[in-house]
C-alpha cells in the first residue's frame, strides 16, 4: 500500500475513534445548551438536476474552512477534481503553475477541454483558449459549482465547466465584513465586503488582495481584485442587474529546485468583466437575459526568451428560460452568442492579431416527472444544443437522461455529447509555427470540433437522518482532438484531428452529520485512461474532511491522498511526449477558529495550518510545495 493511502486510512481510523463520543446520548434529565449545527466540510452538496446531470457545489463556508486563497486551493479536495500549483499565492500562466482539471479533462495547452464562468459568463484567456485562475476571485462568492461531463442544457463548447456564483446582498440595510491574515513566507491577505439592501435595491462590493514572498526564492506572488454585484427590482417579477469584476496579478516562476537558470520570469495578468442582466421570476416561468463584454491581457517576461504580451476580448449574450408549462413538466430553452478576438506580440512586435470568431448556440431540453406509485417517480428527459460557428460550420450535441427516485433513494442515468470547437489558439499556432505558416497558412480552418461522448450512471442514497451517499460510474470517449502534425502522419505540416482516447472512472462520496457538533466527509475517485500519459489524472484520489463546533470553537480538518500521476500539459503537437511524473502524496490541514462577539456577528480569530505532517510533494518535478506552514487571522463584521 502506498504511503498516501496509509495516511488516508489513518485519517479514516481517526474519524472512527472520535465519532462514538459524538454519538453518545445525553441522560433524560440532562439540560442541554443550545447548539448551532455545524456546516458541511469540503463540499456543500452534490446536486442532480431534472436532466440527470451532476454538479458538485462548494460554498463560501468550505472556501473559508479550507483557508483558500485562489480557485485551485478552493477545489483541491473536491472529488473528481485535480489541481496543480507551485507557489503559495498566484498561478503562473494558468498551467501547472496553477490550474484545475476535472476527471482528466483540462490539460491540453494551448486550449482546454473545460471552461470557467462567472455568473454564467465565460471569462478566460480567449486568445490562448484556456483559463487563467488568477482572474477568478474566491471571495465575494456564494459558491463554486463544478459541472462534471458535458451538460448541453447548461453550458456549451466545453467538456466540463467551473462556475463562480457571486454573492448578493441579502441582509436589509448596511452590512460589512472583512478578513486579515498573516503568516509563513511573509504571506499577507486582506478581504473586505460591503453590502446594502433597501426597497428592492441590492449592492455588494467585495475586494481582496494577497501577496507572498514564497517558500523559496522567486516563488513570490500577488493577487488583487474588485467585484461589484448590484441589482434593482423593477416590479414584483422583474429585476435589472449589473456585475463588474476586475483583477490585477503577478506571479514568479521559482524554477526547478537548485537550478536558478530554469526560471522563466514573471507572469502578469489583468482582466475586466462587465455584464448587464434582466431577469424575471413568475410562478411557472423564470428567465434571464445577460449582455456581457470582458477583456484582459497578460505579460510573460521570460529572461530566457522574449516578452510575450497577449490580449483577449470576449463579448456576447446569454438568454435562458425555465418553464413549468404543466404538472411535472420542465422545459429549458436558451441561446448563447459568443464573439472572440485577441492578439499576441513578442518583444513589442505583433505576431498575431485575429479577426473575430463567432459561435451561436441555441438549446432546448424537456423533462417530465411521472408518478409510479408507492412513493416512486421517474423523470425522463431529452434535449439538444445546436452550434453555428463562423469558421467550423454547423453541429449538434444531444443529451438524454432519466432519474428514478423515492424519498431516500435516487437512481440516475445520463448520456450526453460535448463539443469543443478550436479557438483562436489554433489560428495563433498556425500563424507563429513556421512550418505550419509556410505549408498551410489557413490549415486550421479545416479542423472539426473535438467531441466527447459521455455516459454516467449513479445513485444518491440517504439511508439515515444526516447521512448522504452518492456513487457514480462514468465513461468519456474523446474523439477528434485537434493537433498540428508533420509528415508522415500528414502529407504536409498542418492541423488535423487526431488523438482519440477514453477515460473510465468511478466516484463515491459519504457525507455524515453525526450530531449538531460533528460533520464529516469522505470522497474517493478512481480514473482509468487509455492514455498512460494523460496529465493530472491520478488513478486513485481520496479526500477527507471533518468539522467540529462547540460553543465559540470551530475546528475544520481536511486531508488528501492521491497516487502517482503524469503531469505538465498535453501539447497540441501530434506525438508530443509527456514523460514527467510526480509521486503520490498525502497531506492534511487544520483550521481552528474562536468566535469573538466583539468583532461582530461573524467575528472570529483563527489559525490555519497546512501540510501538518511536513510532507514533501509536488505537482511538477523539481517544484516542491511548501512544507509545514501557518497563518493567523481575524474576521470582523458589522
Amino acid at each position: 500500500m502506498t504511503p498516501p493511502f496509509r495516511l488516508g486510512l489513518a485519517a479514516t481510523a481517526a474519524l472512527s475513534l472520535v465519532m462514538p463520543g459524538a454519538q453518545a446520548q445525553a441522560s433524560p434529565d440532562a439540560v442541554l445548551p443550545p447548539v448551532q449545527v455545524v456546516g458541511r466540510p469540503v463540499v456543500e452538496a452534490l446536486r442532480v438536476d431534472a436532466f440527470a446531470s451532476l454538479a458538485t457545489e462548494v460554498s463560501e463556508t468550505q472556501v473559508r474552512d479550507l483557508n483558500a486563497l485562489d480557485l485551485s486551493s478552493a477545489l483541491r479536495r473536491t472529488p473528481g477534481v485535480t489541481v496543480s500549483r507551485f507557489n503559495p499565492v498566484g498561478s503562473f500562466g494558468g498551467d501547472e503553475g496553477g490550474a484545475v482539471y476535472v476527471r482528466g479533462m483540462g490539460a491540453s495547452r494551448p486550449g482546454s477541454e473545460i471552461k470557467t464562468y462567472v455568473d454564467g459568463i465565460p471569462f478566460y484567456m480567449g486568445v490562448w483558449n484556456h483559463s487563467l485562475l488568477d482572474l477568478l476571485p474566491v471571495h465575494g462568492l456564494q459558491g463554486i459549482g463544478v459541472l462534471k461531463g458535458p451538460q448541453p442544457q447548461r453550458f456549451g463548447n466545453t467538456f466540463a465547466a467551473i462556475e463562480l456564483t457571486p454573492k448578493r446582498a441579502v441582509r436589509e440595510g448596511l452590512g460589512a465584513e472583512g478578513r486579515l491574515t498573516a503568516g509563513s513566507f511573509s504571506t499577507v491577505t486582506e478581504q473586505a465586503a460591503l453590502g446594502w439592501r433597501h426597497d428592492g435595491t441590492e449592492l455588494l462590493l467585495s475586494q481582496g488582495a494577497a501577496r507572498s514572498d514564497g517558500h523559496r526564492e522567486a516563488a513570490d506572488g500577488r493577487l488583487s481584485n474588485l467585484m461589484i454585484n448590484a441589482s434593482q427590482r423593477l416590479d414584483a417579477h422583474w429585476r435589472l442587474g449589473l456585475l463588474l469584476l476586475g483583477a490585477d496579478n503577478r506571479v514568479s516562476d521559482p524554477g526547478e529546485e537548485g537550478t536558478p537558470a530554469s526560471r522563466t520570469g514573471t507572469f502578469d495578468t489583468r482582466g475586466v468583466l462587465n455584464a448587464l442582466s434582466l431577469e424575471h421570476r413568475h410562478v411557472s416561468s423564470q428567465g434571464r437575459l445577460q449582455l456581457y463584454s470582458n477583456h484582459g491581457d497578460s505579460d510573460w517576461a521570460n529572461p530566457n526568451a522574449s516578452l510575450t504580451h497577449s490580449t483577449f476580448k470576449l463579448s456576447g449574450l446569454r438568454w435562458r428560460e425555465q418553464l413549468q408549462p404543466w404538472a411535472g413538466g420542465e422545459l429549458v430553452a436558451g441561446l448563447d452568442v459568443d464573439r472572440m478576438r485577441g492578439s499576441v506580440a513578442f518583444d513589442g512586435f505583433t505576431a498575431f492579431d485575429s479577426s473575430t470568431l463567432r459561435l451561436t448556440s441555441p438549446y432546448a431540453a424537456l423533462a417530465q416527472r411521472v408518478e409510479l406509485g408507492n412513493g416512486w417517480s421517474a423523470t425522463p428527459s431529452a434535449g439538444v444544443r445546436l452550434y453555428r460557428h463562423s469558421v467550423f460550420g454547423n453541429s449538434s450535441a444531444p443529451h438524454a437522461g432519466v432519474v428514478v427516485e423515492t424519498a431516500t433513494l435516487a437512481l440516475r442515468l445520463n448520456a450526453s455529447r460535448g463539443l469543443n470547437h478550436p479557438g483562436l489558439d489554433a489560428a495563433l499556432l498556425n500563424a507563429i509555427v513556421p512550418p505550419l505558416a509556410g505549408a498551410s497558412p489557413q490549415g486550421w480552418r479545416s479542423l472539426q470540433s473535438e467531441r466527447m461522448d459521455h455516459v454516467e450512471a449513479g445513485l444518491a442514497w440517504k439511508p439515515f437522518a444526516g447521512t448522504a451517499i452518492d456513487m457514480a460510474v462514468f465513461e468519456d470517449r474523446l474523439k477528434q482532438r485537434y493537433v498540428f502534425a508533420f509528415p508522415p502522419a500528414v502529407a504536409m505540416p498542418s492541423f488535423t484531428n487526431l488523438g482519440n482516447y477514453r477515460v473510465r472512472g468511478a466516484e463515491a462520496t459519504w457525507q455524515q452529520q453525526w450530531s449538531p457538533a460533528w460533520s464529516s466527509f469522505a470522497g474517493l475517485t478512481l480514473l482509468d485512461s487509455t492514455l498512460a500519459d494523460l496529465p493530472y489524472a491520478p488513478r486513485r484520489s481520496l479526500a477527507l474532511g471533518l468539522t467540529w463546533r462547540d460553543g465559540p470553537w470551530r475546528v475544520s480538518a481536511d486531508a488528501q491522498a492521491q497516487s502517482r500521476m503524469a503531469v505538465l500539459n498535453k501539447a497540441r503537437a501530434d506525438g508530443a511526449p509527456n514523460p514527467s511524473r510526480v509521486a503520490g502524496f498525502g497531506v492534511w490541514n487544520l483550521r481552528a477558529a474562536y468566535t469573538l462577539p466583539a468583532l461582530g456577528p461573524r467575528g472570529e480569530v483563527f489559525v490555519a495550518l497546512e501540510n501538518l505532517a511536513d510532507q514533501r510533494y509536488a505537482y511538477r518535478p523539481g517544484y516542491p510545495m511548501p512544507g509545514r506552514s501557518g497563518q493567523l487571522g481575524l474576521q470582523f463584521s458589522l
